[in-house]
């Protein structure tokens, strides 16, 4: 496990922990009480640190390398289930795109997220979670092959924006983001968005136009990431942590603003504590989605969808 600066104090009372699991098991000295208290004391350090947190380190446990990804997601959800499905018929295959078709329970669903490598090889293989234009395009191709069909859509936000590159502007990037967002508010089937990590600026959002969205509990969801908001207003990445406070990118103030449907509650410590948690979150939450959604007919469905979004930025005086 790797730990986060401030999550340094429950490291070395894990530490203790395990040296007196140690001890008791090596030895004929009974450590029970001890390691008891240890455990009280490690249980209330970990909710005084993660009831507290700052907006700046819910994006530092959103970017957390052990955290589960979109693919980890899927597996779990649809298990043997899953087929992916590859490229956007102009280009090429964007690893950092992947989507296909997959189950839960009886119930099929267009499975469509970012997906970021696990190490240095995995990383550069999918471009860093961030996509290309043909990324972009592939998912607009399987939303409306799910469209055709009548099967739900689920996407999964997790990047630290769409690729920047050269090449990736000279093939269209803007106008791919655009034409998903066009599309999508006028996509005739459900669309159920989850924010599972970063959700930052068009390159989230040109997946990210659904019908129900949430957040889960340590993650950010914003126009811009802190550190170039930092570099833009004050030259610098120090004031990172105040950027973090004023763009309001935290799930809670997502939810306050009305942006978002609600948040999906993680484990004491995020996601990659307790995986399994997670995940029947997630799927609970898809269920319960969806148990909405398909009450509506397309006409109202489409409807609810324009109302939701034009909507959003509106000021009264």
């Amino acid at each position: 496990m790797e730990y986060l600066d401030f999550e340094l104090p429950i490291k070395e009372l894990e530490e203790q922990l395990d040296k007196c699991e140690i001890i008791g098991k090596e030895s004929d000295v009974d450590v029970t009480e001890s390691c008891k208290n240890i455990e009280k004391k490690l249980l209330k350090t970990k909710k005084d640190i993660y009831k507290n947190l700052t907006a700046w380190q819910r994006v530092q446990l959103s970017r957390h390398p052990n955290r589960p990804y979109t693919l980890d997601h899927i597996t779990a959800l649809a298990g043997n289930t899953f087929m992916e499905l590859h490229g956007d018929r102009t280009v090429k295959d964007d690893k950092a795109m992947i989507g296909g078709l997959g189950k839960i329970g009886d119930q099929s669903f267009m499975f469509i997220g970012q997906q970021k490598g696990y190490n240095t090889k995995t990383r550069q293989y999918r471009n860093f979670g961030m996509s290309n234009p043909e990324g972009y395009r592939k998912a607009l191709r399987l939303m409306k092959m799910a469209e055709k069909f009548g099967i739900p859509v689920v996407t999964f936000l997790d990047t630290p924006g769409a690729y920047p590159g050269l090449e990736a502007e000279e093939r269209g990037q803007g106008e791919a983001i655009a034409r998903n967002i066009f599309e999508m508010t006028k996509l005739k089937t459900p669309i159920i968005t989850i924010v599972i990590g970063e959700g930052a600026s068009g390159g989230a959002v040109g997946i990210g136009v659904g019908d129900l969205v949430y957040m889960m509990e340590n993650t950010w969801y914003s126009v811009i990431s802190p550190e170039s908001c930092s570099s833009i207003l004050w030259r610098s990445w120090e004031h990172k942590e105040q950027a973090a406070e004023a763009l309001k990118l935290t799930a809670e103030d997502m939810k306050k603003q009305k942006l978002i449907d609600g948040i999906i509650k993680e484990p004491l410590g995020g996601a990659h504590y307790d995986r399994e948690t997670a995940f029947k979150e997630v799927e609970r939450t898809i269920i319960e989605a969806y148990d909405q959604l398909k009450k509506l007919s397309t006409k109202d469905l489409i409807k609810k969808r324009m109302e939701k979004y034009t909507k959003m930025g509106e000021f009264k005086g």
